[in-house]
C-alpha cells in the first residue's frame, strides 16, 4: 500500500472517514491537509452527494474531498461491518457524522471498536450530541445555526432571521471536531488511550455566540438583529464609494482619531460628541451618515489608500475575482491551483494554517473516481486477495 503522507504536522496517522455532507468531511480534509492518511468510506454505487453539489458542476467535492483516499464499504450488511472492524484494528481515528445511535445499530460503537483498538480516537460530528434529549433527532447545520443562535442575529432586523450563504454550522462542528482530535491525540500520546470526540453543530454554534448568554442572565437583555453594524459599536460599517462599498472599523478611540485627521475634521476626535466610545455609539446613525458622506466622493481604490496612509483598518468587500488578483493572497498562496483530471483551471483555497516547520500541502483535489483505492486499501492495508475483492464486489459489499 502506498505510504502515509510524508508531510505535514500530522503524517504517519489514519483516519477512517464514514459519513457524508458538510460536517464529518471537512474535519477530514482538514486533518488530511496536515498529512493524516484519510481513508474515505463511501457507500458503493452511491457515493457522498457532495460529487453532485455545486451550482452548475460538482466544485464541492474536489475541495472537501482533497487529499483523500476513497473506498466504497456497505456498512448494512455483516460483512461490510466486519470489514470495517479489520480497517480499525490498523487506525488512528474513525470520523463519522451520522445520527446518533447509527453505528451501535451497526454494532460499530465505541464500546465495541474500543476492545478492538484501544487507541482509537472516534470523532462523532452530529446536530445534538451523542447524549441528551434531541441525540437522536436529525440535525442538519441549518437548525444547528438556528438552535445555537446565529440565525436569530443575521441579517436586518426588518427581514426574517437569514443564512449567511455559507453551511458555517457544519464547518464550526468540523472544526471544533478536528480540534477535539487533536486534544484527544494529545491524551493518547500520555496515556495510550483514545476516546470519543462528541461535536454537535449547535453547540459549536453556541460556543461562537460572545456574550449573548451572560448579557441575558444579568442585564435581562436579548441580542436580535442589527444589520450591517453592532450596536453602540462605531463607526464600524460598509460605506459606499463610487465603484462600491468598502468596510471601515475606526471603533476604538485611537483609531477614530486616525479616522477624523484623514477626514480632515481632527476636532471631531477631541469633541464630547465623538471622542469615546460611549459616545460614538450612542451617535452611530449621525456618525455612520457623516462618514458615508464624505468616502462617496472617493473610489474604492482611493479610500483604501487613504486610510492604509492613516493607519486605519479597511478593506474592500470581495469576492472570488477579487481573492484571485488580490497581491495578499498571491504573496500568501491563499488560493492554489490544482490538477483535476475534469477541470483545467482548477483553483481553491490552500491549507490553512500556515506552520513554518510542517506545512501542510494540497497534494491532489479528491477520488475522482467512486471506490477510486479499493484495491490498494483492502490489497495492501488489509490483505485481501484478488479472489476476495471479486466476490465482494458481487455480494455488493465493495
Amino acid at each position: 500500500m502506498t505510504s502515509a503522507p510524508n508531510f505535514g504536522a500530522l503524517k504517519g496517522l489514519r483516519m477512517i472517514e464514514l459519513g457524508q455532507l458538510i460536517a464529518g468531511p471537512f474535519c477530514g480534509q482538514l486533518m488530511a491537509d496536515h498529512g493524516v492518511e484519510v481513508i474515505k468510506v463511501e457507500a458503493p454505487g452511491i457515493g457522498d452527494p457532495m460529487r453532485k453539489w455545486g451550482q452548475s458542476a460538482p466544485l464541492w467535492w474536489p475541495v472537501v474531498s482533497r487529499n483523500k483516499k476513497c473506498v466504497t464499504l456497505n456498512l448494512r450488511e455483516r460483512e461490510g461491518q466486519d470489514l470495517l472492524r479489520e480497517m480499525v484494528k490498523k487506525t488512528d481515528f474513525l470520523l463519522e457524522n451520522f445520527r446518533s445511535g447509527t453505528m451501535e445499530k451497526w454494532g460499530l460503537g465505541y464500546e465495541e471498536l474500543s476492545k478492538i483498538n484501544p487507541k482509537l480516537i472516534m470523532i462523532r460530528v452530529s446536530g445534538f450530541g451523542q447524549t441528551g434529549p434531541y441525540a437522536k433527532r436529525a440535525g442538519y447545520g441549518s437548525i444547528g445555526e438556528a438552535m445555537g443562535g446565529m440565525r436569530n442575529l443575521a441579517g436586518d432586523p426588518s427581514t426574517p432571521p437569514s443564512r449567511i450563504g455559507l453551511s458555517i454550522g457544519d464547518s464550526l462542528a468540523a472544526t471544533y471536531a478536528c480540534l477535539g482530535a487533536l486534544m484527544a491525540l494529545r491524551h493518547r500520546d500520555q496515556t495510550g488511550k483514545g476516546q470519543v470526540v462528541d461535536s454537535a453543530i449547535y453547540e459549536a454554534v453556541l460556543a461562537m455566540m460572545e456574550s449573548v448568554v451572560p448579557e441575558y442572565t444579568q442585564q435581562g437583555f436579548v441580542r436580535e438583529r442589527t444589520g450591517s453594524v453592532l450596536p453602540k459599536v462605531a463607526p464600524s460599517n460598509a460605506y459606499p464609494t463610487k465603484d462600491g462599498d468598502i468596510l471601515i472599523a475606526a471603533n476604538q478611540d485611537t483609531v477614530f482619531k486616525r479616522l477624523a485627521a484623514a477626514m480632515g475634521r481632527p476636532e471631531m476626535a477631541e469633541s464630547e460628541e465623538y471622542a469615546t466610545h460611549h459616545a460614538r455609539g450612542a451617535r452611530q446613525e449621525e456618525l455612520d451618515d457623516m462618514i458615508a458622506e464624505w468616502t462617496k466622493d472617493f473610489t474604492s481604490d482611493e479610500m483604501q489608500s487613504l486610510m492604509d496612509e492613516h493607519g486605519v483598518p479597511a478593506g474592500k468587500i470581495f469576492k472570488a475575482p477579487d481573492m484571485l488578483k488580490d497581491p495578499q493572497y498571491e504573496a500568501r498562496d491563499a488560493i492554489v491551483k490544482v490538477d483535476h483530471p475534469e477541470y483545467e483551471e482548477l483553483y481553491m483555497q490552500n491549507v490553512f494554517p500556515k506552520l513554518s516547520e510542517t506545512p501542510g500541502e494540497v497534494r491532489w483535489a479528491g477520488p475522482h473516481s467512486l471506490g477510486e483505492h479499493n484495491e490498494e486499501v483492502y490489497a495492501d492495508l488489509l490483505g485481501k486477495s484478488p479472489e476476495e475483492l471479486a466476490q465482494m464486489r458481487e455480494a455488493g459489499i465493495i
